[in-house]
């Protein structure tokens, strides 16, 4: 087991270097500021911001959420796909540091408080969070996976008759209550860890949740769960921020800068893809009886 995490750490350093690697090869400027362990590209102060602290990016997000945001807790998290694209923003905006604020998802996505610059916490945009809430473009495509125990045999067939576990106040949470509609009673809980142990514990037989969000959890040693498959949404993730923002316009051009100039996908590789293990490309599309 130590072995293969000293090997997974050598994987991901060697990518963190070639990653960095390449924004200096693309003509980026440097800068002595650090944003924990990330790499950082693109013109520093770039962008004008009038962020919510002095000096700093403050992004709300919903801890732990391993291969996003690489940590427990606010002071833990150096790395992962969405801490280092906050990063990138605070970079090119030229505040030299990210404030990390951990809450519940259903809070995140409440549009209730404005305390923040954006949240970064694999939200999928919808009409309805749109109503209280805006949203940059959409950074990564979003489908919404099945995770079972090993050795079950639960699969598109017979899902609806299983216990089903969700997040709250998720888009797996509709989908199964709208679209799946299954036999017996859904569980709703308010953390992804909370979901794992329910399922593991056999107090409910599937999860239903952001595919990108389970994919971590097979590739831990003894995890005694695996991916069955996936539903396609045709949805997105996407920066939110609090309704009326006067940082909108100016946050979507830096995300787009990012999608555009390749920093993403850059992310994407290094900490996805160490996260993951796997393409989710691979992993089986779902259909239910509606045909969808």
């Amino acid at each position: 087991m130590r072995a293969a995490a000293a090997i997974i750490s050598l994987a991901v350093g060697v990518a963190l270097i070639a990653a960095a690697a390449a924004c200096d090869q693309d003509g980026s400027e440097s800068s002595d500021v650090q944003y924990g362990d990330c790499p950082v590209s693109g013109q520093y102060g770039e962008f004008h911001l009038s962020p919510e602290t002095a000096g700093a990016l403050t992004v709300k997000t919903t801890l732990p959420a391993p291969g996003w945001w690489n940590g427990d807790t606010p002071d833990s998290v150096k790395s992962g796909y969405e801490y280092c694209m906050a990063a990138n923003i605070a970079y090119r905006s030229g505040l030299d540091r990210v404030k990390v604020k951990n809450a519940p998802f259903p809070e995140v996505v409440s549009g209730r408080t404005k305390d923040f610059d954006l949240a970064l916490a694999q939200i999928t945009i919808t009409p309805e969070r749109s109503k209280v809430a805006d949203f940059s473009p959409p950074y990564l495509s979003s489908t919404l996976g099945v995770l079972i125990r090993d050795g079950e045999k639960i699969n598109e067939d017979n899902i609806r008759d299983v216990r089903i576990g969700v997040a709250e106040g998720t888009t797996g949470e509709e989908f199964v209550a709208n679209r799946l509609k299954p036999t017996k009673p859904v569980t709703a809980f308010a953390n992804d860890p909370e979901l794992i142990t329910a399922l593991t514990e056999r107090r409910i037989d599937a999860i239903v949740h952001d595919t990108t969000i389970l994919l971590a959890y097979p590739q831990k040693q003894d995890s005694g769960v695996r991916l069955v498959g996936q539903y396609r949404t045709d949805q997105g993730y996407g920066a939110l921020y609090p309704k009326g923002s006067p940082d909108k316009d100016e946050l979507d051009r830096i995300v787009r800068q990012l999608i555009d100039d390749g920093t993403l996908a850059k992310l994407s590789a290094v900490y996805l893809g160490a996260a993951f293990g796997q393409d989710p490309a691979k992993i089986p599309y779902l259909t239910v009886d509606d045909g969808s």
